[in-house]
C-alpha cells in the first residue's frame, strides 16, 4: 500500500471557500491561509442558535503501543461515512506537536484513505497556532524575569517561581538549564503548557484574558500566592493569540469539513481539541466526532472530568478504538490474555455511560478469526462493536461504525461523576488510581504532600485532577502491561493550573520534555529541490 503522504498527494483539496456551503455559514467569516486553509472569525459564534438536536461522538482507546492505534484515523474514517451517509458532520481534532512528527509517533492527520490535508502543513507549521502559544508562554516567562530585575515590587520568591519556558521540539537536553541570573529551570513542550491548555479550554477572548490572568506565577517572600494579572501584562499575552484562539477549518480526502485547533498531549496535559471547536461545531452539524489523546485512561478520563464540565456537555456516544496489534502487545504477544487491557478500559467508560461502542481498527494483517473474537469478548462485556477498515477503505470501510453510532446516539445517556469537585486532592486522585488505574494504593513524595498543604491552605484544591503518566499502561511503569494489579502508584509532584482550571498530578518517572529516540522519524525525513517533502508519517 502507498505511505500516507503519496495518498494524501493524489488527492487535489477543494479551495476552502467550496467548503462554506457544506458548513452553512457566510464567506465573511473565513480567513484564508492559503487556497487550502482558513481561520473561522469567532464573530460567527454570536449569529449561530444553539442545536439542540448536535450528537456529540468521543473517539477514545485501549492503551497504545509506541506508534498509536489509529484513533484519528477512526475519526476522520466515521466522520467521512457519516457525511456519505447524508448527514451533516463535522470532526473536531487536536493538532499535531512538532515533537512527535520528528520523534517517533510521527504526525496526526490520520492514515491511509482517511486522512485530513493539506497533511504536510497541518503536521508541520500549520497556521501557526502552537509557535504563538509557545510565544505568548516564554513572553510571560520574560516578563516574570525581567519584573525581578527590575526591582521586584511584587516581591516573587525566585525560588518558587512555578511558569517554565517551553518549546515544541522533544529536546532533553532542557530539562534542567541556569538561567543568566542563576536561578535554575527547566523547558517543557509547548503542548504540556498551560497556555496551550488555557486557549484549549477559553469561550471566547474575555474568557481567554480572564485566564491568562488567573495564572498562578509563584509565591512570594511572605509565602502567598502571586498571578498573571498583577504583573500587568495580561493584554500583551492575549495580543500575541489573537489569531491562534480562531479555529482552524482544512479538509479530509474525502472534502468533508475538519476544525482543527489546539493540541495539549494527554500524557501529560489535559489531550482535548478546543472548546470553541467542539461548540462551534455542535452549533453547525447534526454529529461532531472528536477525539481524546492515548487510552481512555487519560484522554477519555480528561475529556470527561476536565473538557466536559466546560463544554458543559458530554458525549452522546463512545467509541473504544483498539487493534489487534495492541491487543496482542498488552497480552505478550496472547490475544486472550490482551483482552484484559480491554476489559478494564471498557468497564472505566461504563462507570461514566452505558453508550460505548468497541471499534476494532482492522489491519491487512489482521486475521478473521482474531477480530471476531474480540467481536465475542467485548459483547459478553455489554458492548456493540464494529470492525473498522477506513485506513484501507476510507469511508467505505465506516458505513458500519456510522450506522451503529446514529442508532447509539438516540438511546438515552445518562452520565455519572466519578468524583465530586469539592473532595480534597488526596480523595480524587485515590479514586482515580484506584477505580481507574486499579492501583492497590497510592504512594506520595514529600514534596507532593507539600505542595497539597499548599494548594489547600489557598484554597485552590475544587479542581478536577489532570494525571501526567505514561501512556503505554494503566500504571505509571510502561512496562507494566495489559492489567497491571497489586501494584502503587507514585504521586511525584503537583502543580496547578489555576488559569486552565485543573490540578496536574505527576506520577512515576513522566517527563514534560521528551527526547527524540535513536530510531526518531527525522532520519526518514526528505525534502528534494522542488520542495516536495517525503517520510513524513
Amino acid at each position: 500500500m502507498k505511505s500516507d503522504i503519496e495518498i494524501a498527494r493524489e488527492v487535489k483539496p477543494l479551495p476552502i471557500q467550496n467548503l462554506v456551503h457544506t458548513l452553512g455559514i457566510e464567506e465573511e467569516y473565513l480567513e484564508y491561509y492559503g487556497k487550502d486553509k482558513a481561520k473561522i472569525s469567532l464573530e460567527i459564534i454570536k449569529t449561530l442558535p444553539q442545536n439542540k438536536k448536535s450528537k456529540l461522538i468521543l473517539v477514545t482507546s485501549m492503551n497504545p503501543t509506541p506508534y498509536g492505534e489509529g484513533k484519528t484515523t477512526i475519526s476522520i474514517g466515521l466522520h467521512d461515512a457519516l457525511c456519505k451517509l447524508g448527514y451533516k458532520s463535522i470532526a473536531t481534532l487536536r493538532e499535531p506537536s512538532l515533537g512527535p512528527v520528528f520523534g517517533i509517533k510521527g504526525g496526526a492527520t490520520g492514515g491511509g484513505y482517511a486522512q485530513v490535508i493539506p497533511m504536510e502543513d497541518i503536521n508541520l507549521h500549520f497556521t501557526g497556532d502552537i509557535h504563538a502559544i509557545t510565544t505568548c508562554n516564554n513572553l510571560l516567562c520574560a516578563i516574570i524575569d525581567n519584573h525581578m530585575f527590575q526591582g521586584n515590587a511584587l516581591q516573587l520568591d525566585p525560588n518558587e517561581i512555578y511558569v517554565k519556558r517551553c518549546l515544541d521540539i522533544n529536546d532533553r537536553a532542557l530539562r534542567e538549564v541556569v538561567l543568566q541570573n542563576g536561578r535554575k529551570d527547566y523547558f517543557q513542550i509547548t503542548t504540556a503548557s498551560e497556555v496551550m491548555a488555557i486557549l484549549c479550554l477559553s469561550k471566547n477572548l474575555e474568557d481567554l484574558r480572564s485566564r491568562l490572568g488567573n495564572i498562578l506565577v509563584g509565591k512570594n517572600k511572605d509565602g502567598n500566592p502571586v498571578f498573571v494579572k498583577e504583573l500587568q501584562c495580561v493584554d500583551a499575552l492575549l495580543i500575541t493569540l489573537k489569531d491562534a484562539i480562531k479555529p482552524n477549518l482544512v479538509q479530509t480526502l474525502e472534502h468533508n469539513p475538519v476544525l482543527i485547533h489546539g493540541g495539549p498531549f494527554a500524557n501529560i496535559a489535559h489531550g482535548c481539541s478546543s472548546v470553541i471547536a467542539t461548540n462551534l461545531a455542535l452549533q453547525l452539524a447534526d454529529y461532531v466526532v472528536t477525539e481524546a489523546g492515548f487510552g481512555a485512561d487519560l484522554g477519555a478520563l480528561k475529556f470527561l472530568d476536565i473538557k466536559g464540565r466546560n463544554i458543559q456537555r458530554l458525549p452522546d456516544t463512545i467509541i473504544m478504538n483498539v487493534t489487534v496489534r495492541a491487543i496482542k502487545h498488552h497480552g505478550e504477544g496472547s490475544l486472550e490474555k490482551g483482552l484484559e487491557n480491554v476489559k478494564v478500559h471498557i468497564e472505566n467508560l461504563q462507570k461514566y455511560t452505558k453508550n460505548i461502542i468497541v471499534c476494532i481498527n482492522a489491519f491487512s494483517n489482521d486475521t478473521k478469526e482474531d477480530q471476531e473474537s474480540i467481536c465475542e469478548y467485548v459483547k459478553k462485556l455489554g458492548c456493540p462493536s464494529s470492525i473498522c477498515s477506513t485506513y484501507q477503505d476510507g469511508s467505505n470501510g465506516a458505513i458500519d461504525l456510522a450506522q451503529k453510532v446514529i442508532g447509539n446516539c438516540n438511546q438515552i445517556s445518562n452520565y455519572y461523576e466519578l468524583y465530586k469537585i469539592e473532595s480534597s486532592i488526596k480523595e480524587k486522585i485515590e479514586v482515580i488510581c484506584k477505580e481507574i488505574f486499579c492501583a492497590a494504593k497510592v504512594e506520595y513524595s514529600e514534596k507532593a504532600l507539600s505542595k497539597i498543604k499548599q494548594l489547600t491552605e489557598w484554597n485552590m484544591y475544587q479542581l478536577p485532577i489532570c494525571i501526567a503518566k505514561t501512556q503505554y499502561s494503566l500504571s505509571d511503569d510502561a512496562k507494566k502491561l495489559g492489567h497491571p494489579k497489586n501494584f502503587s502508584m507514585k504521586v511525584t509532584d503537583i502543580s496547578v493550573s489555576n488559569g486552565a482550571g485543573f490540578i496536574i498530578v505527576y506520577m512515576g518517572s513522566i517527563m514534560t520534555m521528551p527526547g527524540l529516540s535513536k530510531n526518531a522519524a527525522y532520519l526518514d525525513m526528505k525534502i528534494d529541490n522542488q520542495g516536495n517533502i517525503d517520510g513524513l508519517r
